[in-house]
Formats: structure tokens, C-alpha cells, sequence
């Protein structure tokens, strides 16, 4: 088995989550999928920088992250996997809102102004959060040149008519789950 499919056996063991739950989205749904289990384990986080780096390995961006809490695993393991393979990438993350104390930043790490840089998120089903990350970036004069999560629960048409390029590691079909 290849990284792509242990990954997907991470997932459909430790992540699919069965039961009624309400999603960020306000919307419900008979089963969730926890990512920060996968994203955050010791054995699964290394797959996610492969996987995440082979399905954007045609674009190019020089950082990658998105809104916390969600894409910091992903970036951090994209950076991680980048560094492994001796390829330069730095990660930063997109707070919710503003700081107000300090250098009051709302995107931390390396600054993204002026820089080619990939937005990233566990999983979307609208695409609220990740492009509330890319309205940030621009803000901040960065160039986002397109948005990668590990599984799209939905949110592709969103993001696409929002004019990004949207891909996603895995589909609900992927995984054997029903929208």
C-alpha cells in the first residue's frame, strides 16, 4: 500500500465519527469526520505532508496554511514532509480575527505579503473557513493560488466559483460515505 491508501485507512479507522452532530456549517449530519485525529496522530501526520504535497505538487506556492485550527496540522505537515524531501516551504496561520496585543497579526509566521502561498483545511463543506483564510491573505498581499483540503465534504463548487483552484485528497466517496 501506498501513502495515499494508508492514509485513507487512517481516516476511515480513527476519523469517520457515526452519530448526529451539527457542523460548523450550522448544518447537521448522521456522521462527522474528526481530522485532528489523523492530522495530529504520530503515525498518520507524516502521510498528510506526502499526500497533501503530491496532490499539489504541479502548483506553485513557496507557504502553505489557513485558518486555525483546522489547517495548522495540515501546513505543518506539508511543511515538515517539504523539508524531508529537502524542498524549502514555510507554513503560517490565519487567526480568526485580529490579536490585540503584541504585533497584533492576524496571520502568524513567516510574512506572506508579496508571496505565492496555498491555502489548506482538514476537511470543508462549505468553504466558509478556508476562504475567510484566503480573504486574509490577500489582505495581507499575499498571492493564493489555489486551495488543497485532505477531504472535501462539499465545498469544491464554492471555492471554485470564488475563482480558486480546489482540490481535494479524498472525496465522501473515497472514504465509502454518503453526502
Amino acid at each position: 500500500m501506498g501513502d495515499r491508501d494508508d492514509l485513507r485507512k487512517f481516516i476511515g479507522d480513527l476519523a469517520v465519527v457515526h452519530g448526529r452532530v451539527v457542523l460548523s456549517s450550522g448544518q447537521e449530519a448522521d456522521w462527522y469526520v474528526d481530522l485532528r485525529r489523523v492530522t495530529l496522530h504520530h503515525r498518520a501526520a507524516p502521510l498528510v505532508g506526502r499526500v497533501m504535497r503530491d496532490l499539489t505538487a504541479d502548483w506553485e506556492f513557496d507557504a502553505v496554511g489557513g485558518l486555525t485550527l483546522g489547517a495548522d496540522p495540515v501546513a505543518f505537515a506539508m511543511l515538515h514532509a517539504a523539508s524531508a524531501a529537502d524542498r524549502p516551504l514555510d507554513a503560517f496561520v490565519v487567526r480568526k480575527t485580529g490579536k490585540a496585543h503584541g504585533l497584533q497579526r492576524r496571520i502568524e509566521g513567516p510574512d506572506v505579503a508579496g508571496r505565492r502561498v496555498l491555502a489548506v483545511e482538514d476537511t470543508s463543506t462549505t468553504g466558509g473557513s478556508v476562504l475567510t483564510a484566503v480573504d486574509a491573505l490577500r489582505e495581507a498581499g499575499a498571492e493564493v493560488v489555489g486551495v488543497a483540503v485532505i477531504v472535501d465534504r462539499g465545498a469544491g463548487d464554492t471555492v471554485r466559483a470564488a475563482g480558486l483552484p480546489y482540490r481535494a485528497a479524498y472525496t465522501l466517496a473515497d472514504l465509502g460515505l454518503l453526502a
